[in-house]
């Protein structure tokens, strides 16, 4: 191990809060997993349980664990960070039908007093409904990635540690809502708006691609704070970015490719299937 990255796992240590939500994150579905698996089996095997799990583990490793602080000092190993931010967790996550399980987790009080009101509030069930519909998913997603990764916001949140964690709530809320219509996690309605979802993964990896493209070849550090914050690692700031951007193009191609085909295939199966 070379002495810089022995520096970053010296220094670190694992964040309380975070790795306490995460923990508890999991036995509350474990919980309500194994409680609503009694009447809807068919609805949580165990690829669910472990595709949540995964999912909130995810979230712990990008930003609980040594990889943060790489991430504070190589671009490219910020871009992975993200990658799983954005692209892995919350898939993962709603692969689970997070809804029920987490509500029949929780303690009984605090289900029925604080969150039946909440749930019961017609205003906010129509907000809910607003957001994961697939065009305010869409726009609200890629507002999100590509603000926060212009170069004044970018740079403003390395700077800033609580705006860092803003930034990386905002990537997984964010990814959350993009992600709902094409998961569409139980009790959600299971068909597809229809082919209008193949589109809507196209122009979200354009996005993606845009950025990524620019980071590879514009040529110049775009992000001042790497430049003014030299690594220990001996890597030049250009080719740090050049290794992110690339990292971000070849595995957002990927991960909007392998849901473009599955979507694909349920498009197919429920038009020969009208009534499924």
């Amino acid at each position: 191990m070379s002495p810089a990255s022995q520096a970053i796992f010296d220094a670190w240590s694992p964040p309380v809060f975070l790795t306490t939500l995460v923990i508890l994150s999991g036995l509350v579905y474990i919980r309500g997993w194994f409680a609503i698996r009694k009447t809807r089996p068919e609805h949580f095997p165990e690829w669910r349980l472990w595709a949540f799990l995964s999912g909130v583990g995810t979230i712990w490793l990008a930003v609980g664990s040594p990889m943060d602080g790489f991430a504070d000092a190589l671009l490219s190993a910020h871009m992975v960070e993200h990658i799983l931010l954005m692209s892995f967790a919350p898939p993962l996550m709603l692969l689970g039908n997070p809804s029920v399980p987490i509500l029949r987790g929780l303690p009984r009080p605090i289900t029925v007093r604080v969150l039946g009101p909440i749930l019961r509030s017609k205003a906010l069930r129509r907000l809910g409904h607003f957001l994961v519909a697939p065009v305010p998913a869409w726009i609200i997603w890629n507002v999100i990635f590509f603000g926060w990764h212009v170069p004044a916001a970018y740079n403003f949140a390395l700077y800033n540690e609580h705006w860092h964690d803003c930034e990386h709530i905002c990537f997984v809320f964010g990814s959350i809502l993009f992600w709902w219509p094409l998961i569409r996690p139980w009790p959600s309605d299971a068909r597809y708006p229809g082919w209008f979802m193949l589109p809507y993964l196209a122009s979200a990896g354009m996005v993606s691609t845009a950025l990524s493209a620019f980071l590879t070849f514009c040529g110049y550090p775009v992000y001042s704070y790497y430049a003014k914050h030299p690594n220990a690692f001996g890597i030049s700031p250009l080719t740090d970015q050049i290794t992110g951007g690339a990292i971000m193009w070849v595995v957002g191609m990927v991960v909007y490719l392998v849901p473009a085909v599955i979507v694909t295939m349920k498009l197919l199966e429920q038009e020969s299937n009208p009534r499924a």
